[in-house]
């Protein structure tokens, strides 16, 4: 009795010591502290700025193992929207799914041919379960064909602005994998390949080009043939025990994947307090290790970053509050933003943030003047924001490279009457000439 109650309380220490050492603490880092991931890439970004907060070798190529499902996700939720296919249409599973899905080593679970499956069953047990057979069924589904569908994969990454990315499946597995099985038109020795990037600005379209997919990517389980599927996500909430250190506020997504070339991978996805951060981690050492530096990125989001007003409505550039007007009542109008400045800013980096003044050359004749008449409110070009410190990491979308608002005109000017503009020319006239004599009269000399 004594053997077998010490026998217990060793089991229960190590237990509590496997539990514990994964336990992961809220990261505090200091504002001049270098921040750092265990991971080959990696990148942090805000959802509502697209503003990148944090990078590492953010433009290797890597495998991305499942994390790929993300286009097909996309792809899917794209044909619904389209009326190409809805939730409840049901298609059967082809001979080469099938053959996926027994296979345990992909983590076949076992599908059934000559059944009808709903692409809703098939999507949530690719977003949920991560499995691979259901991508390949909805993949022929939308397409006819998966090589047919890795051709819609890479055209919707070119459309996309994606860069340093290759589809060569729907799943994310290695076409040697595959076999005799790869999508043709592909490399047979090919692989997938995102940069932590691309994976990013694919996520950030997903989620908000189509919302409804947090929906179920927060989903901790599903349902299929009587099989449940459980979401391979640990930062969920989770109540098994050995999962919930694991567990972040906020997560609701979004993709994890593993290959041996990929290593561990994870993109997640999180909101708090109105912000949604989406973080990308390539090659991390192990399944836990994959959430612990999701972690870190998230805590380094949410409290080192915050939204602020930067400059206000109404600001003026000193010295550039006024821009000179032609033909008009006023020989000058002045000018202001229409709306407050606002982005993510670092703690302590206020003072690394100034704007400039980009003016629509359209709206100005050859001498650089606005020509009346002039409505108060009138946009005249930009008010864009400027970031001076040392860690720029730019925007996660191509056409957007700053935050920026309208400049405006904050009064009217009537244009000059006939008659004043009549003295106005005359007047001119005169100066021309006075100048034009003046320079003769010193070449004289």
């Amino acid at each position: 009795m004594k053997m077998n109650c010490k026998t217990s309380m060793i089991t229960l220490l190590a237990y509590v010591l496997f539990v514990t050492s994964f336990i992961y603490s809220p990261l505090k880092v200091d504002a001049a502290t270098n921040f750092d991931v265990q991971a080959q890439s990696a990148i942090l970004l805000d959802v509502e700025t697209g503003k990148i907060l944090f990078a590492k070798d953010p433009d290797i190529k890597l495998p991305p193992a499942s994390m790929t499902k993300m286009m097909t996700e996309y792809l899917v939720l794209e044909a619904i929207e389209n009326g190409e296919i809805s939730w409840e249409t049901t298609t059967q599973i082809s001979d080469y799914a099938y053959s996926i899905s027994a296979d345990p080593t992909f983590s076949g679970i076992g599908l059934t041919q000559d059944k009808d499956y709903t692409v809703r069953q098939l999507y949530e047990a690719m977003a949920i379960g991560s499995d691979n057979a259901t991508t390949i069924a909805l993949a022929e589904l939308i397409a006819g064909s998966e090589g047919e569908f890795v051709q819609k994969m890479n055209e919707k990454g070119k459309e996309m602005g994606l860069t340093d990315y290759q589809f060569v499946n729907s799943t994310g597995l290695s076409n040697t994998d595959l076999g005799e099985s790869y999508p043709e038109g592909t490399d047979p020795e090919g692989e997938d390949l995102l940069s932590s990037k691309a994976a990013a600005l694919l996520a950030y379209r997903l989620v908000t080009d189509f919302p409804n997919a947090l929906e179920i990517s927060s989903q901790l389980q599903t349902e299929l043939d009587g099989r449940t599927l459980l979401n391979l996500n640990w930062m969920l909430p989770h109540t098994a025990t050995y999962l919930v250190p694991f567990k972040y506020e906020g997560v609701d997504g979004l993709k994890t994947g593993y290959t041996e070339k990929a290593g561990y991978t994870f993109t997640g996805t999180a909101e708090k307090n109105g912000r949604r951060l989406i973080s990308v981690v390539m090659k991390t050492s192990s399944k836990q290790a994959r959430f612990q530096e999701t972690s870190k990125l998230l805590d380094y989001g949410f409290n080192q970053f915050e939204k602020k007003e930067l400059f206000p409505k109404g600001y003026q550039i000193k010295g550039k509050s006024t821009i000179p007007v032609a033909k008009g009542k006023a020989d000058t109008v002045e000018i202001a933003s229409n709306e407050a400045v606002q982005t993510v800013v670092k703690d302590g980096e206020d003072e690394n943030y100034s704007v400039k003044y980009t003016i629509d050359e359209e709206k100005l004749n050859k001498d650089g003047e606005l020509v009346a008449p002039i409505e108060k409110g009138e946009k005249i070009g930009k008010m864009e924001l400027v970031y001076t410190g040392d860690n720029d990491f730019g925007y996660i979308r191509n056409d957007k490279e700053t935050v920026s608002v309208d400049i405006v005109t904050t009064s009217s000017v009537e244009k000059s009457n006939w008659f004043m503009l009549g003295i106005s020319g005359i007047g001119q006239f005169f100066s021309n000439m006075f100048t034009s004599v003046s320079d003769t009269v010193k070449g004289w000399f």
